[in-house]
């Protein structure tokens, strides 16, 4: 991607971009402009190295602190008084056309950037770059897997999917946004016992006729019916047991055996064993569930690179890694099972079981036998798992043994793991299933929609804008707090208009849209508005803030946070609300309309591009 616009603009200005220094961009981060210019000066006046000064400086929790803070004893100067030397700083530094303001505060240096210089570089690279600003070119030239969602199949896409799908998508986004070269992986519960019991659920219960409509909640009516049967058989089975002599209990064995239980097991057997009308079966419900799977996962902007899953991985890859697991003296015998003593490597992670004493594999096994086949198939710089924080220890402990067995690139394997939805079912009460939720949640936005009858009737087609609205009703509630925090979900707060939700923010970006489009002034006038007229303070805070933006894109990249966008998202609506009463486009002098428009609509490119990176679809009209 070639970026000249920031350069461009300095030019303009009668300025050269800095020296870079290492980790600075500053052709896709204006920031990364005056952080050089900064790291320059006080190089100068410290003798500091450079990328000391520059790891030292940060971005100020609130705009009244600054644009960029030095925490002086972060500088590494042994036997200096950081209070005496602020002072003594801020009046050597020799501000240029940089910055417009230093203070010394304590033992921290504040600077405020110069506005001229800030409008014109921000300004002018939105409206540029569009959709690529916030673009950083961190990790070209490398791959990550990142694998989540991962249902399972023939049972509904619940809510606690959910999760896994939207964070997955996120970081997905987030890495493509940097540079990588993503791959997104579903990697299904498709193999097991199960399914078994599902096959023969189907001969008892099975309807083509409901299959063909809606496959996956009649093969989970079926497995629910055949797993009550498993139960009831098991408790009369038990009740006749105890209730009979010896003889008897050995008959009910033999009953126990020609069970719904085993005929599941038997017919898995089959399909282990490669018959071709059990597998049949089994591919039929693979198949019409992920199709399903796949238009759900295109309501929530998801797509995926590859549908792998537990039965795609090659029974030799397990046998391989049970071989090397023995070479490696890593395997402990315990009643013929074969098991894995992690404590001797981390005491936390305790025993791990590999192989049950029948010589049947565990997922365990299979994970590291399709992560060694993922290595080989992509060769990744890095591979995620987005998997719930239940999970925590098995992860450990399959990255462990990776480890153990001498793959390098298992010290490239990470867990981003996630907490529980609590209170999750629908409005009427019952078990929830996402695409029940997303249907609520579409008619309550609709609902709202209608109570403005003028602004209704210009929405072309409002059965899917309320869709989107109500999909970032939903994400939005998801994505607010700390992934790791379980959060209760509430249907009133998602689904309101009024503060931090996703119809706030739909509502903020149809807003900046529609300003646009009333004003009758073209995109091309925007990029060459004459800065010097936004004189007004709420103007200088929003542009701030929209500077910041390709920074906290790198900041989520660090925490893998939805929440990190999400925060800096309606803290910009909430400024630009604040600028509608100050900065009026309509009725004004031609030349000030067209410098806040320019302001407002690198707003809105801004809101659209951290929409899209969180997976929303942002909407114009509402």
């Amino acid at each position: 991607m070639s970026v000249t616009t920031i350069t461009e603009s300095l030019k303009e200005l009668g300025l050269s971009q800095p020296n870079s220094i290492d980790g600075t961009h500053p052709e896709y981060n204006v920031v990364d402009v005056f952080r050089n210019y900064i790291a320059d000066e006080l190089h100068r006046i410290t003798s500091v190295d450079k990328s000391i000064i520059i790891q030292a400086l940060d971005t100020p929790k609130l705009l009244e602190q600054g644009d960029i803070i030095v925490p002086i004893p972060k500088l590494r100067l042994k036997g200096i008084k950081p209070n005496e030397k602020s002072k003594e700083w801020a009046e050597a530094f020799n501000k240029g056309k940089y910055i417009s303001e230093i203070r010394p505060e304590g033992v921290f240096l504040q600077f405020f950037f110069e506005k001229s210089v800030l409008y014109k570089l921000v300004i002018e690279d939105i409206l540029k770059r569009k959709s690529d600003y916030g673009y950083l070119p961190l990790g070209v030239g490398k791959k990550i897997i990142v694998e989540f969602s991962s249902p399972n199949i023939a049972k509904p896409f619940h809510a606690g999917h959910l999760r896994s799908t939207i964070i997955g998508g996120f970081i997905s986004n987030l890495y493509e946004k940097i540079g990588w070269d993503v791959t997104r992986i579903n990697y299904l519960g498709d193999w097991g016992k199960q399914f078994g019991l599902l096959a023969v659920g189907f001969q008892r219960y099975g309807s083509e006729e409901k299959l063909a409509q809606d496959p996956i909640n009649h093969l989970f009516e079926v497995y629910v019916k055949i797993n009550q049967d498993v139960s009831k058989e098991t408790s009369e089975a038990t009740g006749e047991a105890q209730a009979e002599d010896a003889d008897a209990a050995e008959q009910d064995e033999k009953k126990i055996q020609s069970s719904t239980n085993e005929e599941a097991r038997k017919f898995f057997r089959r399909m282990e064993n490669g018959d071709e009308d059990a597998l049949k079966i089994w591919a039929r419900f693979r198949d019409l569930s992920i199709e399903k799977y796949i238009d759900t996962y295109a309501r929530l902007n998801i797509k995926y690179d590859v549908y792998s899953g537990e039965s795609q991985v090659p029974q030799e890859k397990m046998k391989e890694a049970t071989k090397t697991f023995e070479d490696k003296g890593l395997i402990d015998i315990d009643r013929g099972a074969k098991l894995i003593d992690l404590t001797k490597f981390n005491k936390k992670l305790g025993k791990a079981l590999v192989e049950k004493s029948d010589g049947t594999s565990l997922y365990l096994t299979r994970d590291v036998g399709e992560a060694i086949k993922r290595y080989e198939t992509y060769k990744f710089d890095k591979m995620i798992y987005v998997v719930a924080a239940q999970q925590d220890l098995h992860c450990a402990q399959f990255f462990e043994i990776l480890k153990q067995m001498g793959f390098e690139w298992a010290n490239n394997l990470e867990h981003v793991n996630f907490g529980m939805v609590q209170g999750m079912s629908t409005r009427k009460g019952t078990v929830v299933f996402l695409d029940n939720i997303l249907q609520e949640t579409k008619e309550k936005m609709h609902e709202v929609m209608q109570k403005n009858e003028e602004k209704y009737a210009q929405i072309e087609d409002p059965d899917k804008i309320a869709d989107l609205v109500g999909i970032s009703a939903v994400m939005i509630q998801d994505m607010q707090s700390k992934r790791i925090h379980n959060y209760e979900f509430k249907w009133d707060r998602m689904t309101s208009f009024e503060g931090d939700t996703g119809p706030y923010l739909q509502y903020a970006h149809s807003r900046l849209c529609s300003m646009q489009r009333k004003s009758g002034i073209s995109i091309e006038e925007l990029e060459h508005a004459n800065f010097d007229l936004l004189v007004e303070p709420c103007a200088l805070n929003l542009a701030r803030t929209l500077a910041q933006y390709p920074d906290v894109v790198k900041r989520a990249v660090k925490t893998l946070e939805p929440s990190t966008i999400v925060t800096y998202l309606f803290t910009l609506t909430h400024i630009v609300s604040q600028c509608y009463d100050i900065l009026w486009v309509a009725g004004q002098e031609k030349d000030v309309s067209v410098a806040r428009l320019a302001l407002y609509e690198s707003t809105r490119q801004v809101v659209n591009n951290g929409m899209k990176l969180l997976g929303l679809t942002p909407v114009n009209r509402m």
